[in-house]
């Protein structure tokens, strides 16, 4: 009796082969064949899969992006208003190997999409995800009462994504001057700069 398959299993599998092809050799090795070799499986068996390169690509980066968005779902927002934002915004910094991952292969994706018009509309999907949270959390602090008084709401949102964009660039790139205890204070006093000074 032949083997049943697990299509969606299958097709995750092939994209987390997809993120070690990019992450250990750019996205200039994300290959058909080399992805196929990574994952264990023969091309024709990818091209069941996936039909063009934009699409595996595509199916990839929507998957880092909804691992992202289960691990801040599962995150316990009970815990003070300050501590949650940071626990949130950690999920998106390279600060373990699997962000660390993560964050390699999207910034690569993100460069592929400039030259790419079949990937544009997700970078600029996921790109607005991103600031929409980061407008929560701008928008939390107002709400809760906890945000300095007479806050530009929209410049501390780009100010926050700016922010964040750059520890992750800095964080992969040159770790021995930017630790992750770095990134986290950095992370923690920015918040805090967002805060009246009577709820530190």
């Amino acid at each position: 009796m032949p083997k049943k398959v697990d299509h969606v299993k299958q097709r995750e599998k092939i994209a987390v082969a997809t993120w070690n092809v990019i992450a250990k050799g750019g996205m200039e090795k994300a290959t058909v064949r080399n992805i196929a070799r990574e994952a264990g499986v023969s091309v024709g068996s990818l091209r069941h899969y996936f039909s063009t390169q934009a699409e595996l690509l595509s199916f990839a980066m929507k998957l880092v992006s909804e691992r992202v968005s289960q691990r801040i779902n599962e995150i316990d927002f009970s815990m003070p208003p300050l501590d949650a934002m940071k626990r949130m915004i950690r999920e998106v910094l390279p600060l373990e190997d699997d962000t660390k991952k993560e964050m390699e292969v999207w910034f690569a994706f993100t460069q592929k999409a400039l030259s790419e018009p079949e990937l544009q509309p997700l970078s600029k999907e996921v790109y607005l995800k991103m600031r929409y949270g980061f407008e929560q959390v701008i928008k939390t602090l107002v709400k809760l009462d906890l945000a300095r008084p007479n806050i530009n709401v929209e410049l501390e949102v780009d100010r926050l994504y700016a922010l964040i964009d750059g520890l992750a660039i800095h964080g992969l790139m040159h770790p021995e001057y930017l630790s992750n205890e770095m990134i986290e204070s950095i992370l923690d006093s920015h918040l805090k700069s967002l805060c009246k000074q009577e709820v530190l």
